[in-house]
């Protein structure tokens, strides 16, 4: 194994996943200190760090050793948390809930996140990162992994020409909003937009056409059972 290479692509999963490095020794379990030493090059990359990451995060190990395949598999696994509506309508810090279906319409990205949208806030620290924000989907192309109705917590990105391939991000496009797996394209001028309901096909779309990119980090159902 191409030591270099392998942390190359492990500091890849820190940004792209936005943790900070405590944070992400924090979920693959290893000790802060030796995760800063195999970051610099003074631990030998292991099999027990690489397989910590395989297993605690999802990742493939084919591309994580060999730089092949995708990051995470079609079927990755994201947390799934039941939170009652009630606590939502009633807590006010954590990461906020908007009243918007993120796959209806076409309102501006701006307008998504407007503070009067804001129906209330998720607090769970430990599982959702502070930048993400939380919305509703609809529709049943992403079933089973996410169910018509069920929220997620999407965190933007800052360039739509850095792509985690394999992972779910919601879409914006000019005409319409979608939460599909990104795939490569053969033609790195375009994207394959793939649903997890084999009912769906594939779509193949123009990367310049994407307007906004927003990554799917925690699914979230809302128990409204008083």
């Amino acid at each position: 194994m191409a030591d270099q290479e392998i942390i190359s692509r492990i500091k890849y999963l820190i940004k792209e996943l936005n943790f900070k490095q405590a944070e992400f020794a924090k979920k693959i379990g290893i000790d802060t200190s030796n995760l800063s030493k195999y970051m610099n090059g003074r631990l030998p990359v292991s099999e027990s760090l690489i397989n910590r990451i395989v297993v605690n995060l999802g990742v493939s190990k084919e591309w994580l050793e060999k730089g092949t395949d995708i990051p995470f598999a079609k079927h990755n696994s994201l947390p799934v948390t039941t939170v009652p509506a009630s606590e939502v309508e009633t807590i006010s810090m954590g990461t906020p809930v908007y009243d918007i279906d993120v796959t209806a319409g076409t309102m501006p990205r701006a307008r998504m996140f407007s503070d009067d949208l804001v129906v209330g806030h998720i607090n769970l620290p430990d599982l959702i990162n502070e930048n993400c924000r939380i919305v509703r989907v609809s529709g049943d192309s992403m079933s089973p992994v996410i169910r018509n109705g069920d929220f997620i917590a999407v965190r933007e990105l800052t360039n739509t020409q850095h792509i985690f391939w394999g992972q779910i991000y919601v879409v914006l496009l000019d005409d319409y909003r979608l939460v599909k797996y990104v795939r490569r394209h053969d033609n790195p001028a375009m994207v394959i937009l793939r649903s997890e309901n084999p009912n769906y096909d594939d779509m193949e779309i123009a990367r310049s056409d994407i307007r906004e990119l927003m990554m799917v980090q925690n699914i979230i159902h809302l128990d409204t059972r008083n």
